[in-house]
């Protein structure tokens, strides 16, 4: 092409202005729909919600290596669950409820039930790409946070109450944050908080359900004694799930720029950079104390500078990610104390990662949010945080932390309680069942298929040793000695 050509002539698609004329965005049979908005951009925002949904399955095998053998596949099972239910969810009148139009400060109504009238027109997250792809990228949201929540679940709850509390507490719970945060007509957002992918509505919202379902299913059987063996039980799956985790918030805090642009590229930097810190930091923390380089730790940490990064990555410039960082790791490991001076077994530390990892990374936006770092995206104006002496957003973002953290705690003990209530919905698993292993007692499948073997057994200490029978003798019959399943 000569330089003095013009671009005119050339065969691409000319963006158009929304002409608002209709909610869907116009007749498909008879105007190109495409015209509004940029190939780039949707291609973006597509990749960045199937990277959201890899996460998903990373949030199981993070917690399933975490937790004990004979529980490990159920931990799996409830994230990959969360995603069935959710999306459901989602499609009925999750969408409606978080992000229609005509929503209030605090929640949605029902003008787009069953994604009715989701299309083509400009969404509410942002006038670069339409109604429907919003939604898919949001709905992946939603699933994850449910996903986060359940790791309260750990070795000790049933399935069929979780399943139905996955939905009420999307509905009751997580789509009025999501309201009040991210649309335009919400609470937080014209107060002027600043959240820029999740710390409130996923991170805080999800660590305090998983406290408050710990709390109300009480501590598992043996805790505080010899009997519960504390040691993850798969440390390569703890590895797995940390890899997906990694890789997919890319696409959830990049991703959430909702545009291909220099905003979602900044955001990409400080994600990895506030990872990347906050797993040597949490590392270095336990070493100084065992005097060994944990892997476990490392992992830890990673998922702690994600957290904090979260609200912040599409505000902060990359130094401030070094903070987000060492900080967020420091804060989540020293909180993992705090579930025993609370007395409840949150044994998936969930609440010490995401809910007060949300908080720190959320108090961080306040003073590190920078206006030329919003902008961008080439649109986006904010007065920043105390970097712009803007000193008032701490106070905004210390009242939306407040506010999620209660609404969501409070809010799952109720929920919670209301389904125990119902016959058959116990949320414990019976005793037997805890011994046993909620993979055999609730799903009967297992995470190891030499698992199988060890069903015709002598149970030990807790199920966690057992005497192999003849099935794992020699041919002459003679019985093994105990050995870990």
């Amino acid at each position: 092409m000569s330089e003095s050509q013009d671009l005119s002539t050339l065969n691409y698609t000319v963006l158009v202005p929304y002409n608002g004329t209709e909610a869907t965005g116009g007749d498909s049979m008879t105007i190109d729909l495409n015209v509004y908005y940029n190939a780039g951009d949707i291609a973006w925002v597509i990749i960045s919600a199937a990277l959201v949904l890899l996460m998903i399955p990373g949030v199981g095998f993070f917690y399933s290596g975490l937790a004990r053998r004979k529980s490990a596949l159920s931990l799996i099972w409830l994230s990959i669950m969360a995603v069935g239910v959710v999306s459901f969810q989602w499609f009925f009148w999750g969408y409606s409820l978080a992000f229609s139009h005509s929503a209030g400060k605090f929640i949605g109504d029902l003008s787009n039930f069953g994604l009715k009238g989701v299309l083509a027109q400009p969404s509410v997250g942002s006038t670069k790409v339409p109604d429907l792809l919003f939604c898919v990228f949001q709905g992946m949201f939603a699933c994850i946070t449910v996903a986060l929540a359940v790791g309260g679940v750990a070795e000790r709850g049933r399935m069929a109450p979780c399943i139905l509390f996955m939905f009420i507490w999307t509905t009751i719970i997580y789509d009025p944050i999501a309201c009040w945060t991210w649309n335009a007509s919400g609470w937080v957002f014209n107060m002027g908080g600043l959240d820029f992918a999740g710390g409130t509505p996923v991170h805080i919202a999800s660590g305090a359900a998983a406290l408050a379902y710990s709390l109300m299913l009480g501590k598992r059987r043996g805790h505080g004694t010899h009997e519960l063996n504390y040691r993850p039980h798969n440390v390569t799956h703890v590895v797995i799930g940390t890899v997906f985790l990694w890789v997919g918030w890319f696409g959830f805090n990049a991703g959430s720029a909702l545009s291909a642009n220099l905003r979602a590229v900044m955001a990409a930097v400080v994600t990895n950079l506030s990872a990347s810190v906050g797993g040597v930091t949490w590392c270095l923390l336990d070493y100084r104390l065992e005097k060994k380089f944990s892997t476990v730790g490392f992992c830890s940490g990673v998922i702690s500078g994600l957290v904090a990064i979260t609200p912040g990555s599409g505000f902060v410039p990359p130094w401030a990610a070094v903070v987000f960082g060492i900080v967020g790791a420091t804060a989540c490991n020293y909180a993992t104390k705090l579930k025993y001076l609370m007395r409840i077994d949150d044994s998936l530390d969930v609440f010490a990662v995401h809910g007060i990892g949300g908080i720190v990374g959320n108090l961080l936006t306040g003073l590190f949010a920078a206006n030329y770092i919003a902008r961008l995206d080439g649109f986006t104006e904010i007065d920043g945080g105390w970097l712009n002496q803007n000193y008032i957003q701490l106070a905004y973002q210390l009242a939306d932390s407040v506010t999620g953290l209660a609404y969501s705690f409070g809010g799952s003990c109720i929920i919670l309680f209301l389904i125990n209530l119902v016959p058959g919905l116990n949320l414990r698993s019976p005793e037997e069942d805890e011994i046993m292993g909620i993979d055999d007692a609730e799903i009967g499948e297992f995470a190891y298929d030499y698992v199988e073997i060890t069903r015709d057994v002598v149970n030990g200490i807790d199920g966690e040793f057992v005497e192999r029978k003849s099935v794992a003798s020699g041919q002459n019959g003679e019985k093994t000695s105990a050995s870990p399943v």
